[in-house]
């Protein structure tokens, strides 16, 4: 097949998800075209089936706000007409799937007819699509798609709860490639920084107020009161600022470190012991499969679709959205050397079944369907 994905070039769950389906589309032999604003974070690699199509986005006096979703569906428009696209797949609905029903409308006009795959992947549905400015757009795009596919089951009930939707939604969860992401040998790494064998806790988010970055801190602050522990940081964003003060304010500032973003995630998890999501909102999670898979346990709250991933008692521990006490607790026991083996092996047992290997066929069944849909 050939395939129009249509993403968010940055390094949140969307595109990461988007732009790695997308290397696995290929590496099966199916010809992948990215159309996005920029190259997408993790198209880091040359493969013959890949191509990547800028969006022309042009400033003009005229407009204080760049018409991006229009620049978006004409290039659409333009890739398929000229690449000879089977289907197009857009990930986040805001812009993507009402462009994507523009540009649909524009190539029938030339007898073309385009079947589009929506992928609602959270906050575009479960913050930004709620929006009265932007709902009615939401809606009419996501009913107007020929399939729509959410990421979790949580999120397809959000999606139907908020919105008047008409057609059925597919659950196809995230996925981790168990090719990059498992436990390296970073004994070197591990012992630079724990070098009195402390216990090593994670954190990797876009630090905005959803993740709660607060809570990582003071989860940290009474583990840390407890049993010597050393905690990382990866990613930053508005939060950072007030999650250094805070640390500063406990004095424990020796023993946290700041990351910043990192592209090999995955060689800081495999030293990890333990993971904290404390998110108010998460459709999925894939910052903590990404660890479960690098045999780090989780300790997160129950929000959203967290509880489909991280099974309570065997791959970490789920908690009320805010209660630090809780978490704390439950990170104790788990980084008890009697019980830490078997949480790393609870958590790389469940992310194995999240594998590309597993997911790869889920969507292309789903493409499938949309070519004979779009027959009819």
């Amino acid at each position: 097949m050939k395939i129009g994905i249509v993403c968010y070039p940055t390094f949140g769950g969307s595109g990461v998800v988007a732009t790695e389906l997308g290397k696995a589309l290929a590496r099966n032999g199916h010809k992948v075209h990215f159309i996005t604003y920029s190259k997408p974070g993790r198209l880091d690699f040359f493969n013959e089936n890949i191509f990547y199509h800028e969006v022309d986005v042009y400033d003009y006096p005229l407009f204080d706000y760049t018409p991006y979703e229009l620049a978006l569906a004409s290039k659409m428009v333009n890739v398929v007409e000229y690449e000879k696209l089977d289907l197009l797949h857009v990930h986040y609905a805001i812009p993507h799937a009402s462009a994507a029903y523009m540009a649909k409308q524009i190539l029938k006009t030339k007898n073309i007819h385009i079947p589009v795959i929506t992928t609602l992947h959270g906050t575009d549905i479960t913050l930004v699509g709620k929006n009265p400015s932007y709902e009615p757009v939401v809606t009419f795009s996501i009913n107007q798609s020929d399939i729509v596919t959410s990421v979790s089951e949580n999120l397809k009930q959000d999606t139907y709860n908020h919105f008047a939707i008409n057609r059925e939604i597919v659950v196809v969860p995230n996925f981790i490639d168990l090719t990059r992401f498992s436990k390296q040998k970073k004994d070197h790494f591990k012992n630079a920084i724990c070098p009195n064998n402390e216990k090593l806790i994670v954190h990797t988010s876009n630090f905005r107020k959803v993740k709660r970055v607060e809570d990582v801190i003071e989860v940290f602050f009474k583990i840390h009161s407890k049993i010597p522990s050393k905690l990382l940081m990866i990613g930053d964003g508005p939060e950072r600022q007030m999650a250094e003060q805070m640390c500063r304010d406990y004095q424990i500032c020796n023993d946290v470190r700041f990351l910043g973003k990192l592209e090999a995630v995955e060689e800081v998890l495999s030293v990890g012991d333990l993971f904290i999501l404390p998110s108010e909102s998460e459709s999925f999670g894939l910052a903590a499969l990404e660890a479960m898979a690098c045999e780090v346990p989780v300790i997160s709250s129950d929000a959203g679709g967290i509880p489909e991933l991280n099974i309570n008692g065997e791959t970490g521990f789920l908690s009320p959205v805010g209660d630090v006490a809780t978490m704390a607790q439950n990170a104790l026991f788990v980084l008890d050397d009697a019980n830490l083996k078997r949480f790393k092996q609870g958590a790389l047992s469940r992310a194995k079944l999240f594998d590309i290997a597993n997911i790869l066929p889920l969507y292309e069944k789903v493409y499938h369907q949309a070519l004979r849909l779009n027959e009819k």
